[in-house]
């Protein structure tokens, strides 16, 4: 679906950004902002701020800002499309129709939405209730799943007919087959896909039940698990089990734990590792990583035996590390333990396990040395072949040469014999550049002055507009601003049409406290803890604003005209210097001695304004 641009603006401009932000954060006013701990990193001062006069959010500890949009689109993993239909209707917004297709293709979802909620609910109805269920009820106990663990993730028992949930239901046909509830055979006959089974309802990331995973009770039919088959709803290489409860835990602590099982994911929660969930009956993906990544994950906890995953996992793994910047370390759990087993014996050790967890290779290393026989020659060369060919498949050049060290050491070997057995003791094998480590968003710092002005330009234009020019500004992310702020008719408009840097400047000065408190003493201004202005009546407020307002612009203007006054100077000294030039150069040098000291003068420094901005703009472009 297409929103139409009038419609986005309606959506932006009608939406109140601290009722939504304040779903996920609790804020507290202060002065014309609303602040509180981020969302997006654990921090324990609030850093977060909300400017609900322009609509946009901004973390001075981690960077993330944005809107009303973006911030839905990051907490709860929406497209911009999805978080536009969410605001809308709060902000009393209907929005424009869509076309025929697309209208029809969301009310097919939306109807195997609610076949898939109906299954999920007559399920979890037969387990709690149903005579037939008692066995199923029995094992859970002896897992250690009480009512209340049942409760919460909904889990289900599938009888053993082989129509039941097709009659209870009565799905028509298409949606039965398109839900992968049941199928229907050559004579018309319809069946139940899920038979004899406890199942563990599959939740998209926003809750709502896409699939079902099923599990045999001891001594049933096989296979042991059973998933929904791949429907328009569940594609289970991108679906994770258990993201709509872990999504908030994985953004705040930026660390997710990826397991193998429905069973492992509930014991980690159960254990307080509330950023647990695994794949669904299938090896960890890229499109799972990406997922994670799209929630803020810079840490990924294998929450499984990850030895056994062979060498080409080793190899996804450690690129995954490299391509999307994360660090990927393995639980601490002894060989062979299964953690929904340690979970429930001792839920203190499995929560010890994530916090203790290894970087992968090490973990990889480490079963090496366990099982090496470093008392001979033969057996330290096995296990430096092995160890040397596990790092190897790392891609980091700056993380191989210190395992190769820790080979060396163990085994008393020489670390060039080593080396010659690696990537760059095969110089034909290499491919690729150097690694250069992660690509990381830059660091904006703007001089000074050039900040200082575009927060009057964002939070009080009207203090500033008639000195402040594009050519005043030196740095490229400070003219884009301006730019930005210039060319558009409202904020909201400059925000969204901006690039990356310049909308997270933009985002980050709306969220500011008052620039001007650095003149607080020279103006005799009260401020609070934050550098917010203390009350005063409007008519002072005003004065002092502009005051200060006029200090910036001052400042900003000094910084340009001491850079041409310097440059003049210089070029006075050439000894080739035409009569033209000497000539140009003495008027410079004249008018710029004559005004500069009058920016210091608080009487006389709005009339140099009126001389050094627009001589500037006219030197520049010249």
């Amino acid at each position: 679906m297409m929103i139409a641009e009038e419609d986005l603006r309606r959506v932006k401009e009608a939406t109140d950004i601290v009722a939504v932000v304040n779903e996920k954060v609790g804020l507290k006013r202060s002065s014309s902002r609303w602040i509180g701990l981020c969302p997006f990193h654990a921090e324990k001062t609030p850093s977060f701020s909300v400017n609900p006069a322009l609509g946009v959010y901004h973390c001075f500890g981690c960077g993330a800002s944005g809107d009303a949009i973006s911030f839905l689109r990051e907490t709860q993993g929406l497209t911009f499309v999805e978080a536009v239909e969410r605001l809308a209707p709060r902000a009393g917004v209907e929005l424009s129709a869509e076309d025929p297709e697309q209208a029809k293709a969301r009310q097919r979802r939306a109807a195997l939405l609610e076949a898939m909620e109906r299954a999920v609910a007559w399920y979890h109805d037969r387990l709690l209730t149903a005579p037939d269920a008692s066995t199923a009820r029995s094992y859970l106990r002896s897992r250690g799943y009480d009512g209340e663990v049942v409760r919460r993730y909904r889990l289900g028992w599938a009888p053993a007919g082989w129509d039941q949930l097709c009659q209870a239901l009565r799905l028509p046909d298409d949606l039965l087959q398109g839900s992968g509830l049941g199928y229907v055979d050559d004579k018309r006959r319809r069946s139940d896909v899920f038979r004899e089974r406890v199942l563990f309802p599959i939740l998209d990331h926003q809750g709502a039940a896409i699939g079902i995973g099923g599990r045999q009770l001891p001594g049933g039919r096989d296979p042991k698990y059973k998933n929904s088959p791949e429907t328009p709803l569940y594609r289970k290489k991108e679906v994770l089990y258990g993201l709509s409860w872990a999504k908030e835990n994985v953004m705040r602590h930026a660390t997710a734990v990826l397991c193998e099982g429905y069973t492992d994911v509930i014991a980690f929660h159960q254990a307080g590792v509330a950023s647990a969930v695994a794949t669904c009956g299938t090896a960890a993906t890229e499109d799972h990583v990406r997922r994670l990544k799209a929630f803020g994950a810079t840490r990924l906890v294998l929450g499984y035996d990850a030895d056994v995953a062979g060498q080409g996992a080793a190899e996804r793994f450690h690129a995954w590390e490299r391509s999307h910047d994360l660090d990927i370390r393995v639980v601490a759990l002894p060989p062979g333990a299964d953690p929904a087993d340690v979970g429930r014996r001792d839920p203190a050790a499995l929560q010890r396990a994530v916090e203790e967890a290894v970087p992968f290779l090490s973990f990889r290393l480490q079963r090496v040395w366990a099982v090496a026989d470093l008392g001979t020659n033969e057996g330290r060369a096995r296990a430096a072949q092995q160890a040397v060919t596990m790092i190897d498949q790392h891609p980091n050049p700056l993380v191989r040469d210190p395992y190769l060290m820790e080979v060396a050491a163990r085994t008393r070997l020489d670390p060039s014999r080593l080396r010659d057995l690696t990537r760059e003791g095969r110089p034909e094998r290499a491919t690729g550049a150097l690694y250069q480590g992660p690509i990381r968003r830059r660091t904006i710092e703007l001089p000074r002055p050039e900040r200082a002005a575009l927060w009057f330009a964002v939070n009080h234009p009207e203090t500033v507009t008639s000195h402040l020019e594009e050519e005043l500004f030196s740095h490229d992310v400070a003219i884009g601003a301006y730019r930005a702020l210039t060319s558009s008719a409202t904020f909201a408009e400059a925000h969204a049409g901006a690039d990356e840097d310049v909308a997270t400047l933009l985002a980050s000065l709306a969220n500011e406290p008052d620039t001007g408190r650095s003149r607080a003493a020279s103006l005799g201004r009260a401020f609070d803890e934050l550098g917010n202005p203390l009350a005063q009546d409007d008519e002072a407020t005003a004065a002092a604003l502009s005051e200060r307002a006029l200090d910036v612009i001052a400042e900003l203007v000094r910084a340009r005209a001491t850079e041409i006054f310097t440059a003049a100077r210089l070029l006075g000294q050439r000894p080739n210097l035409s009569a033209t030039e000497g000539a140009a150069h003495t008027v410079a040098i004249t008018f710029l001695q004559a005004n500069l000291p009058l920016l210091s003068d608080r009487h006389r420094r709005a009339a140099a304004l009126d001389q050094l901005v627009p001589w500037l703009v006219t030197h520049q472009r010249e």
